[in-house]
């Protein structure tokens, strides 16, 4: 089954439940996964539906940071079930030990020798990563392996 019935079965369990806190994180989701399929005129593949998924957790992130500096508990605590729901339709995260087993990897891989390559070697642990890890914080431990 797919990640879009997935959360399709999730919407209907979470309205026959009357569970709020699960149907809006799902429903919006689902909303965005739409409007791009009309935007594209065409169903989306696995990983498009992924990275959408992966943008709402992310605002959901933000939504923790902004109500944790206005100091408004509630909203965070709304943001934060909001975000718990969200992961149950992604992939585990790495840990910090696979990571950087794949960044030596594909630095092995791609043939990198200084900072000129870091092109390659993102271009090689993109897909490797994709929705498993934080591309920014990926690229970071790849500057700081080129940089050594």
């Amino acid at each position: 089954m797919s990640l879009k019935d997935d959360i399709s079965n999730a919407i209907k369990e979470a309205m026959k439940a009357k569970d709020d806190v699960r149907k809006v994180p799902l429903k919006l989701a689902m909303a965005a996964i739409k409007e791009a399929e009309i935007e594209k005129r065409a169903e989306l593949d696995e990983p498009e539906v992924l990275r959408l998924v992966q943008k709402e957790a992310k605002a959901r992130q933000e939504a923790i940071a902004e109500a944790e500096t206005a100091n408004r508990q509630d909203l965070k605590e709304r943001a934060e079930a909001e975000l718990a729901v969200l992961k149950e339709f992604l992939p585990d995260e790495l840990s910090q030990a696979e990571i950087e087993a794949l960044v030596e990897q594909s630095i092995a891989e791609a043939g990198a020798t200084s900072m000129a390559d870091m092109g390659n070697v993102m271009k090689v642990i993109m897909p490797k990563i994709q929705g498993r890890a934080d591309g920014g914080a990926v690229s970071q431990l790849v500057r700081q392996k080129l940089q050594h």
